[in-house]
């Protein structure tokens, strides 16, 4: 292939095809009209000898060969990103059409992504943001090619390819209506936690019905009742309330969720798994991009803004300094 013949504007229109899986989306995203991301992808088809996208109910979806094609893509157009920024810094305020990805899980979702709105608002009012699902089966081939900028949540456990920031720790706790006849006036304690009906908030779609504290009482060679599994954090507190359910989740987020009518107990301390970390996780490749490395310091930020919540923990320690 003579590469005088490939017009860099035709892999820039490759990229956005293959992040927005449409037409009209990708040309919002390198503003062209979509006739002309038409035009573009109807040269790229000749010019790989492949229709790369094929258009569906789910929208453009990439065949193998744009599949196999996007890593080495993303990396070259990164390169010449990286190129062209060298020495320039990212100004924010002129910021106009800048589009940022963030991966989070739903309790990021409720208890940080918020603050990196509000941020995002006031200090980059030309800018938007995606907030997508964190899926960890792919999360990390997504951060490699581009497609999501940074990631979200707790229990990662990212490849050492990644850069991991830990941005503070979080702890389990129980949450049960306040009317719960098992638990009026009485201590939450290992006996009763494993008698009663659980509500369980499982992220993955693998029909699993254990959480972290499973694993605690298992050890104890105890284990609970799942009554109900959710896909979606926040349809704990509304499963819990005037039931006999209870629901063990992370602390911050059930008291973001937990309405007057629920109580918030904590864990018997026999199973209680104890702290774990908060991180954002990145691909090595933010850091010399101005813009992602805006947005990492912004996220930091916004985890200050939570206000009156512990320090960050250390990555070496996976504990809060004391």
């Amino acid at each position: 292939m003579n590469l005088s013949s490939v017009d860099l504007n035709l892999l820039v229109t490759f990229e956005a095809l293959y992040e927005t899986r449409n037409v009209t989306l990708a040309g919002q995203r390198i503003h062209r009209a979509q006739p002309s991301v038409s035009s573009a992808l109807n040269r790229l088809r000749g010019v790989f000898k492949d229709e790369l996208f094929l258009r569906t109910a789910e929208g453009m979806q990439p065949t193998p060969r744009a599949t196999a094609l996007m890593p080495a893509i993303s990396a070259a157009l990164d390169q010449i990103r990286h190129a062209l920024e060298q020495g320039a810094g990212f100004d924010p305020r002129a910021a106009q059409g800048q589009r940022f990805t963030v991966a989070a899980s739903d309790y990021a979702d409720i208890v940080i992504v918020p603050h990196i709105v509000a941020r995002l608002r006031r200090e980059a009012p030309g800018a938007d943001l995606r907030v997508a699902r964190l899926d960890r089966a792919t999360i990390y081939e997504q951060l490699d090619n581009g497609s999501v900028d940074i990631a979200i949540g707790g229990h990662l456990t990212p490849p050492k390819r990644m850069r991991v920031t830990p941005l503070y720790e979080e702890q389990f706790i129980c949450i049960a209506d306040k009317r719960h006849p098992a638990l009026r006036g009485r201590k939450l304690d290992l006996a009763r936690y494993t008698a009663l009906p659980h509500a369980l908030f499982v992220p993955s779609d693998d029909g699993s019905a254990r959480g972290v504290v499973d694993a605690s009482l298992a050890r104890l060679g105890r284990k609970r009742r799942v009554a109900c599994t959710f896909a979606h954090i926040v349809a704990l507190p509304h499963a819990v309330l005037g039931t006999d359910l209870i629901a063990t989740l992370a602390r911050r987020a059930a008291l973001r969720l937990a309405g007057r009518d629920l109580s918030l107990r904590p864990l018997p301390p026999e199973i209680d798994p104890g702290p774990f970390g908060i991180d954002m996780i990145s691909s090595r490749r933010a850091p010399a991009d101005p813009a992602l490395a805006w947005l990492q310091g912004l996220v930091e930020n916004a985890v200050r803004d939570l206000g009156g919540q512990a320090p960050p923990y250390t990555a070496a320690t996976g504990r809060a300094p004391s």
